[in-house]
C-alpha cells in the first residue's frame, strides 16, 4: 500500500538515498563552478573554453562506463554500493579542497573527472534501487522527489560554488564544504536499509564499447523502455540548452548582474520540483505516459514566451528589478511554468523504465538511459553553440528549442500511441498463475 507523500519522504526506503544523491549533485556543481570562477575571475585564465571542458570532463564518463556501472548495480548489493561510492566522493573531496588551496586549475579538473566518473556509477543504482524500496504507487512520487532535490541541488551548487569562492577564504570555505556535504551524503547511504544483489550471478565485461552497445540494444528491444529513453534524452537536450542560455540571456540580451541569473535559476529550479512532485498526484500514482505529450507543448510555448519576454527585457539589470516590472513577472512566470512542465514531462518516464524492465536488468536500463541522455546532451550543446555561431542570440537559440522540441516530442509520443506500459509484475502474473 502507498505511503502518503509526507510519510514517504521521510522514511528511511527514500531520505537516506535523497540525502546522499542530492549531496552528491550539490557536490559536483560546486566544484564546478567553484573551479571555473576561480579560473576566470582570480588567476585570468580560461574563459568559455574551460568552461565547455569542464563540462565535457564530467560527461564524458557517462557514455564510457553506465553500461559497466549498470552491471555492477545489478549483480552487487545496491545500498552496500552507494556506501562505497559516497566513500569515493568524500576521497575527492579532500583531494578538491586541497586543488583548491593550492589554486591548481589542472588538479581540480583532474578532480571533476574523478566526480564524473562517480556519478556515472552511482546514476543506475539510485534509479535502479526505487522500485526495490518502493510500492507500485509509490513509485512517481519517489521519483518526483529525486528529480526535485536534483535540480535544487544542481542550482544550489553552482550558485554556491560561484559566490563562495569569491570570499577572501573563499578556498578554504569551499574546500571545507565540500568535504562536509560529502560526509552527509556517506551518512545518508549507510542509513539506506539492506537489500540483496538483482542479479548476483551476472559477470560485468570490460570490453566497454561492446558493452555499451549490448545494453542499450537491451533497452531497444523492448519499446516502452525506449521510447521513455529518448523523450528523457530530449528532455535533457532541453534542459542543458536551457541551463546554457541562462547566464547570456542574463548578461547579453538583458545587461544584468548575477542577481537575475541566481533568480531564474532559482525559479527554475522550484518550477521543476513542483511539477516533479505534483505529476504524482495529477496522475494518482498510476505510471501513464498519458500527461507527458501535453507537458511537452506546455515546454514548447512557455520557453517561446520566455524568450520573447527576455528579449524585451532590457533595464531590468537586478532581480530587484526583474521582481518591480509586469515584464520581469512575465518571465519569471514562462520559465516556472516551463519548469513546472519539465518536472511533469520527464518523472513518469522515467517510472516506466523502471517499472516496465526485469528486476535483474532494472539498473541496467537505467544505464542506457543514462548513456543516450549523455549523448543527446553532447549533441544538443553543439547544435546550441553552432547556432550561436552564426549569430542567434539567446532568445532566438530558445525559439529553435522551442520549434525543435515540439517536433522532436511530436515523433516520440507518436509512436507511444497504441502502447500499453505493463509493470513487469502484470506481465510476468498470467505466467506464475
Amino acid at each position: 500500500m502507498a505511503a502518503p507523500l509526507s510519510e514517504l519522504i521521510w522514511s528511511r526506503r527514500l531520505w537516506p538515498l535523497t540525502v546522499a544523491q542530492s549531496c552528491g549533485a550539490l557536490n559536483d556543481n560546486l566544484v564546478k563552478n567553484a573551479m571555473i570562477v576561480l579560473a576566470i575571475f582570480q588567476l585570468g585564465i580560461g574563459g568559455a573554453g574551460l568552461s565547455a571542458l569542464a563540462g565535457a570532463l564530467f560527461i564524458a564518463p557517462y557514455i564510457l562506463l553506465s553500461a559497466t556501472a549498470g552491471k555492477l548495480a545489478d549483480r552487487l548489493s545496491k545500498p552496500r554500493l552507494v556506501v562505497i561510492y559516497k566513500g569515493m566522493e568524500v576521497v575527492l573531496m579532500t583531494a578538491a579542497a586541497a586543488a583548491f588551496l593550492f589554486a591548481s586549475v589542472p588538479a581540480l579538473l583532474a578532480v571533476l573527472v574523478g566526480l564524473g566518473v562517480q556519478a556515472a556509477l552511482f546514476g543506475p543504482v539510485k534509479y535502479g534501487v526505487l522500485p526495490e524500496y518502493l510500492a507500485d504507487g509509490e513509485l512517481l512520487a519517489g521519483n518526483g522527489v529525486i528529480e526535485a532535490t536534483t535540480f535544487v541541488s544542481i542550482v544550489c551548487g553552482s550558485v554556491a560554488g560561484g559566490g563562495l569562492i569569491l570570499l577572501d577564504s573563499g578556498a578554504a570555505v569551499v574546500g571545507a564544504t565540500g568535504i562536509a556535504l560529502a560526509l552527509v551524503g556517506l551518512f545518508g547511504a549507510l542509513r539506506m536499509p539492506a537489500l540483496p544483489p538483482a542479479d548476483p550471478g551476472l559477470r560485468p565485461g570490460w570490453n566497454i564499447p561492446m558493452e555499451t552497445w549490448l545494453v542499450v540494444a537491451a533497452a531497444r528491444a523492448v519499446r516502452p523502455i525506449w521510447l521513455s529513453v529518448l523523450g528523457l534524452s530530449w528532455f535533457w537536450v532541453m534542459g542543458a540548452t536551457l541551463m546554457t542560455e541562462f547566464p547570456v540571456v542574463a548578461r547579453d540580451t538583458m545587461q544584468a548582474g548575477g542577481s537575475v541569473l541566481t533568480l531564474l535559476l532559482a525559479v527554475f529550479a522550484v518550477g521543476v520540483g513542483i511539477g516533479s512532485i505534483g505529476c504524482a498526484r495529477l496522475l494518482h500514482g498510476q505510471v501513464s505516459a498519458r500527461l507527458t505529450p501535453i507537458a511537452a507543448v506546455g515546454i514548447s510555448l512557455f520557453c517561446w514566451d520566455f524568450a520573447t519576454a527576455a528579449a524585451g527585457a532590457h533595464g531590468l539589470v537586478s532581480a530587484r528589478a526583474v521582481l518591480a516590472a509586469p515584464a520581469g513577472w512575465r518571465m519569471l512566470l514562462d520559465l516556472m511554468l516551463l519548469a513546472v512542465c519539465g518536472g511533469v514531462f520527464s518523472v513518469p518516464l522515467y517510472a516506466i523504465i523502471q517499472e516496465t524492465a526485469a528486476p535483474a536488468q532494472r539498473s541496467r536500463m537505467i544505464a542506457a538511459n543514462n548513456i543516450m541522455n549523455a549523448l543527446f546532451m553532447v549533441a544538443g550543446s553543439a547544435s546550441a553553440a553552432g547556432l550561436a555561431g552564426i549569430g542567434l542570440d539567446a532568445p532566438g537559440v530558445l525559439r529553435v528549442a522551442a520549434v525543435a522540441n515540439l517536433f522532436a516530442a511530436g515523433l516520440i509520443f507518436a509512436a507511444f500511441r497504441g502502447i500499453r506500459v505493463v509493470s513487469y509484475r502484470e506481465a510476468v502474473a498470467p505466467e506464475a498463475e
